[in-house]
């Protein structure tokens, strides 16, 4: 009796020493794998372009705000012509605008200051994380923050750059830094966006370039 059912199993499919062997082969074959792949750059890699993602919309929402107001979030109202530039400011909810009342996420977002108008052009889950990543409230510089820049002439673009952490997006950030007449003369003045080893960039890290958009 026995040894038919063992006969009838072996006919059906594999025997238990089979899946062992074939169980074992699949455990090498993943070691291999993940020795062959760094994690950390991995996790690196998908922060980037998390950031890279939340640069998109941020920028995004700044041009539809300004295309509606006729000016930008960060200005008091359409008759505030001195407060346009701006020089790698950090994006949480410390940044007023400036007449010092409404925070630009929040006129972005939903407001509850009383004065200040929420457009609702960002989700309030994006405003948190993007507030978390830039430090909140404290004013400090963030590895992971957001940074805007804006030289306030009329045709210039709005950059938001951050600073990479991948080696990927590092080196992306350096061929365009390192090459000749890459950065576009609207951001080639920013002195913290290309920085040399022994200097910060914007974001407070040594000698790290930064990717701005677009």
């Amino acid at each position: 009796m026995k040894k038919a059912l063992l006969a009838r199993l072996k006919s059906g499919g594999f025997t238990m020493i089979e899946l062992l062997v074939v169980i074992s082969i699949l455990g090498i074959l993943a070691v291999i794998v993940l020795a062959a792949i760094n994690p950390l750059e991995q996790i690196n890699r998908g922060r980037d372009t998390a950031s890279r993602s939340d640069a998109e919309q941020l920028l995004s929402a700044f041009e539809r705000y300004n295309a509606f107001n006729g000016f930008f979030p960060w200005q008091e109202d359409a008759n505030d012509v001195t407060n346009i530039a701006l020089d790698m400011q950090i994006v949480n909810d410390g940044w007023l605008e400036s007449g010092n009342t409404c925070t630009i996420l929040e006129r972005l977002s939903n407001s509850t200051t009383v004065g200040c108008v929420g457009t609702q052009e960002l989700k309030d889950a994006f405003v948190t994380r993007v507030n978390d990543n830039g430090g909140g409230s404290t004013g400090t510089v963030e590895a992971r923050g957001l940074y805007v820049y804006y030289e306030g002439t009329s045709g210039d673009n709005v950059y938001v750059c951050f600073s990479p952490q991948s080696n990927a997006f590092r080196n992306e950030a350096s061929i365009r830094c390192d090459g000749t007449n890459t950065l576009p003369t609207d951001l080639s003045s920013a002195t913290t966006v290309c920085v040399d080893p022994g200097t910060d960039n914007a974001a407070g890290e040594d000698g790290i370039d930064m990717i701005c958009l677009p």
